[in-house]
């Protein structure tokens, strides 16, 4: 009876090493990155893009809960403007959006904050494309425990599906 309470002692001590040591071997930042192309001037996408006013618009997580609420803050645009919205569906949730960063027509940061989910940080990057623009989209988010590592390797299949809804409609409205 001992060995037997051995061996299974000695089995949950290698998978705890396992699961802890394997996580500190996983990236500590989860990032997922899309582009699009978009027939329309960087000013034409810049501008919509850059008014978190109009993120309702174009961002597909809105239509999975109209009743989402959201509120606005700071400057009409730019540096400052802030989006909060709340909802009580689990997949929206709640939180806010700060843009940190401008340079108009070519770039925009945000930070983000998801109650429950912890902060991060996006950039669109506006780069003229023929006639057109390619923005590229990039999220990133830090991943401090050991949870996290292991939840981040699913970040990019579960966001990228998400921001690639929301770049297709980005563009539909630039377009239009």
């Amino acid at each position: 009876m001992k060995s037997v309470i051995k061996a299974i002692v000695f089995f949950i001590m290698g998978l705890t090493v396992i699961f802890y040591g394997g996580a500190y071997m996983l990236p500590g930042e989860a990032r997922v990155e899309r582009s699009i192309d978009i027939a329309a001037p960087p000013a034409r996408v810049f501008a919509i893009a850059a008014d978190l006013r109009r993120m309702p618009e174009w961002l597909p997580w809105v239509a999975t809960d109209p009743q989402t609420s959201f509120t606005f803050e700071g400057p009409d645009q730019g540096v400052g403007q802030v989006m909060s919205w709340a909802s009580n569906n689990p997949m929206v949730g709640s939180g806010t959006l700060r843009i940190t960063e401008v340079e108009v027509n070519q770039r925009i940061a945000t930070a983000s904050d998801y109650k429950g989910f912890g902060a991060s940080t996006a950039v669109m990057n506006f780069a003229p494309e023929g006639a057109g623009t390619r923005v590229t989209w990039v999220f990133a988010s830090k991943l401090p425990g050991v949870l996290d590592r292991w939840a981040g390797l699913g970040v990019d299949s579960a966001l990228g599906a998400e921001f690639e809804k929301a770049l297709r409609s980005l563009k539909a409205l630039s377009e239009s």
